[in-house]
């Protein structure tokens, strides 16, 4: 075999022209959403007040095994796609390990993340539509800056309501946004119905991602010509994000390469979904057996300690309910350093083929560690780690000393979803040691389980 470069792409007329939906190919389908009125299956035009009519249509469709990528989100992709596929070398050599070690860089725009996938692809379905702007949430900041990114392109308006922990722990994050055009929010604010009663409750709260959902959503249904879009957890966010499993096997295909196991962060879902995807059809259609692996903060453990169930997507208990590994739509995270992770619930797709045991393991890792793998890998690849992204290499680090105790070569491939240029508040923290790591206990976890929503029939 001819020799694996330190960074492979492929060229613009190799980047692949569809998105692939998991679900075609899935042997049982995610349970279905349901009206949080009526508790029946939600129908499509159900969801149109809430989002675009397109997108609504990706959300429920389990049938259509890809979608054609419009000509103008292609022209958008093709200023940034494809993304690199690295070969981690100097990561292999420094760890004395058997294991060959890939990553997909989804870092090279300017949102600095793979957020901007999906967003290039809402704001586009918004435009097409008429509509008259968006609305939306953001935990570490990626996907309220690559949206921003996006509504600047197509001359959308767009607010975004930021967790608050984050938009006090980042604030060039909230700058860059603002750069863009968008207007930024703090949540849990005072501008909406859901945020006062939020504050009213905890006033000293640090917000939540299922908190600015609840903001972001009841502005985009009290206003004409709004609607609000989702950077992760929803069907259609994985269906776009596929591009990039997509042109990673591509990639490893050209390079006479196949990974034995795919990492990737877990918060929502979207990153991990997204990576996957087409390594997953290889496994659910019997042609491969990849093993995958989803690493989730030990503060939000959803996937390692959650319960798979029924419930809200947001704090305000106004959305769809989707069955999924949650840990309480009333669940407030601890405000940690992976922002983009902290989440109570996982994406419904990911939930049922981890239920299902498609994706064969979680793990949660506390925060000092993963910072111990970030700057490591920053030292050894030249490249800093976004911290919601060091959780794969933390995991991926593990899994190749474990091929240096067994003498086993196997190929690695983990998701590097961006950079941590904003976050260095959070490295900060750990070279000073004043990082801790908080670890909900079970009578943490409870009075969030208590709340799940009682169903009847179904879960009662």
């Amino acid at each position: 075999m001819a020799h694996i470069p330190h960074r492979f792409n492929l060229t613009e007329e190799q980047m692949p022209t569809q998105w692939y939906n998991m679900r075609a190919d899935m042997k049982e389908q995610p349970d279905p959403l349901l009206n949080p009125a009526t508790f029946e299956p939600i129908k499509t035009e159900e969801l149109y007040p809430i989002f675009c009519e397109e997108l609504a249509k990706q959300e429920m469709d389990g049938k259509t095994a890809y979608y054609d990528i419009p000509n103008e989100i292609l022209d958008i992709y093709k200023a940034y796609r494809p993304s690199p596929l690295n070969r981690a070398y100097d990561l292999e050599k420094y760890l004395d390990t058997p294991a060959k070690i890939y990553f997909k860089f989804e870092g090279n725009n300017t949102s600095g993340s793979h957020k901007l996938n999906s967003a290039v692809a809402q704001a586009y379905y918004a435009k097409k539509q008429g509509l008259k702007g968006l609305t939306t949430e953001t935990g570490a900041g990626q996907w309220g800056t690559a949206l921003a990114e996006a509504c600047a392109y197509f001359g959308l308006p767009l607010t975004v309501f930021m967790v608050k922990g984050s938009y006090n722990q980042k604030p060039y994050r909230k700058a860059i946004i603002q750069t863009f055009g968008a207007n930024v929010i703090p949540s849990p604010s005072d501008t909406t119905q859901v945020g006062r009663a939020i504050l009213a409750g905890d006033p000293d709260t640090t917000g939540s991602l299922g908190c600015a959902i609840s903001e972001a959503i009841e502005v985009a249904t009290t206003h004409d010509g709004y609607r609000y879009v989702l950077g992760s957890v929803l069907n259609q966010v994985l269906l776009h994000q596929s591009i990039i499993g997509l042109e990673a096997k591509k990639a490893m295909d050209i390079l006479g390469e196949y990974p034995d196991i795919v990492i990737g962060c877990a918060g929502g879902g979207s990153n991990i979904g997204g990576l996957i995807a087409p390594f997953m059809q290889d496994k659910l259609l019997g042609r491969k057996n990849p093993y995958f692996i989803a690493v989730e903060p030990a503060s939000c453990p959803s996937l390692t300690r959650g319960r798979y169930a029924y419930d809200f997507c947001d704090t305000g208990k106004v959305t769809p309910l989707a069955r999924m590994y949650t840990l309480g739509s009333g669940f407030i995270p601890s405000a940690n350093h992976a922002g983009g992770l902290r989440y109570h619930g996982m994406s419904p797709i990911v939930s049922k083929l981890y239920h299902d045991g498609w994706i064969d393991e979680a793990r949660s890792v506390e925060q000092t560690k993963v910072f111990d793998a970030a700057t490591l890998f920053a030292r050894v690849e030249t490249i800093l780690p976004a911290p919601e992204s060091a959780h794969a290499i933390r995991v991926a680090i593990d899994e190749a000393l474990k091929c240096k105790e067994t003498g086993e070569e196997k190929t690695i491939l983990f998701g590097l979803t961006g950079t941590g240029y904003f976050d260095m508040t959070a490295y900060t923290s750990y070279m000073e040691k004043t990082m801790t790591d908080y670890i909900p206990t079970d009578a943490d976890l409870q009075p969030g389980f208590d709340s799940l929503p009682k169903i009847p029939g179904i879960q009662e």
